[in-house]
């Protein structure tokens, strides 16, 4: 069974329910008990995971939404107190966030050792990857053709100056590829990168994935930067404004020649004073079973990340790619502060 509280921007329960409800009694064992999930995923496909590990645990979930910086902030005012048993979000940068604040617990599981890989999850098992997302070029296929497309790095080249539309600096997203470039570039390379990919920005950053797809195919830009589920949901639409999109713009894996595409992470991790820890790792445990992983890719387009998954026919039409596992997405936290640093410096706003 499923209960949903939502929270407002400030944090105060929009439902009749208070969040008192989540703490309630508590059995000596987790057969039976709730998983009380703070997640940041708003998803409705997510329901379908959750019924799933009701299903095969005994065990139903508490859910409550908001954003990462609000859980967070939240999951700290409650303190020894808190509800939350474990903590969803998108992007490992929220992940590392979480971290620093001493808000997870390193879990020892050999499941998940064993099936997901080193580079999406925490190394001392803080948090876990659960399906990822690639950062890839969108490209508008009257104006560019897909062999003159490379790497990321060559997006900082004159030849695409006043070309490129991005969304803003502030977004998680494009922090944490830029964190990545650190990681694989250093400070000093990485500015200079930034310099010139900003110099050929087409229009002052604005909007949101989608939207920066769309504009590309409406030609106020040629080339853009964008996570692949956005375009995966145009493909599926019945709009026909969506199949237009989709039949202007080409969809280009980078850096196949070296390092691979960067990958983000949809995580999750168990909180510190999580007052059902058994039944939190046991939830973990569960969204890498092939049931839950097939849920990650035909309900919202994301990559699975257990070897040998179902794929989403739609998603696996983009076609194979190499992922950049070895980076490691610990590091797109580690370099968020200075990411967000160089940005501003080159003028990304």
């Amino acid at each position: 069974m499923l209960t949903r509280r939502l929270f407002l921007a400030g944090g105060t329960a929009i439902t009749a329910l208070v969040l008192g409800d989540l703490r309630g009694s508590r059995p000596t064992s987790a057969q039976g008990r709730s998983v009380n999930l703070y997640s940041s995923r708003h998803y409705d496909t997510d329901e379908a995971l959750f019924a799933g590990f009701t299903r095969s645990s005994g065990m139903g979930t508490n859910l409550i939404e908001a954003t990462a910086n609000e859980l967070i902030a939240r999951i700290k005012s409650e303190g020894r107190n808190s509800p939350a048993d474990v903590l969803i979000t998108v992007d490992a940068g929220n992940l590392w966030m979480a971290e620093q604040e001493d808000l997870l617990v390193p879990v020892d599981s050999e499941i998940l050792k064993s099936r997901i890989p080193e580079g999406l999850r925490h190394p001392q098992g803080r948090w876990f990857g659960f399906s990822t997302r690639a950062r890839v070029i969108f490209y508008n296929r009257d104006r560019v053709k897909p062999e003159q497309l490379s790497t990321y790095e060559d997006l900082a080249s004159p030849k695409w100056r006043g070309q490129i539309l991005m969304r803003s600096s502030s977004n998680i997203y494009n922090q944490s590829l830029v964190a990545s470039l650190i990681a694989v570039h250093g400070t000093t390379r990485t500015e200079e990168w930034l310099r010139g990919f900003v110099r050929n920005f087409a229009r002052p950053p604005e909007g949101n994935d989608t939207s920066q797809i769309r504009d590309c195919a409406a030609g106020r830009g040629h080339i853009t930067l964008a996570n692949t589920y956005y375009y995966a949901r145009l493909a599926k639409s019945s709009d026909p404004a969506d199949q237009e999109v989709v039949r202007k713009v080409g969809l280009f894996f980078p850096n196949q020649a070296n390092r691979g595409t960067h990958v983000n992470i949809s995580g999750a991790g168990v909180l510190r004073h999580a007052p059902n820890r058994e039944g939190a790792i046991a939830f973990l445990e569960h969204l890498t079973t092939p049931e839950a992983q097939g849920y990650f890719s035909s309900g919202n387009n994301e990559y699975p990340v257990v070897e040998g998954s179902p794929l989403d026919p739609v998603v696996a039409g983009f076609g194979q790619f190499k992922a950049d596992l070895e980076t490691g997405a610990v590091k797109y936290g580690q370099n968020q502060a200075e990411a967000i640093r160089l940005m501003d410096r080159a003028g990304w706003r």
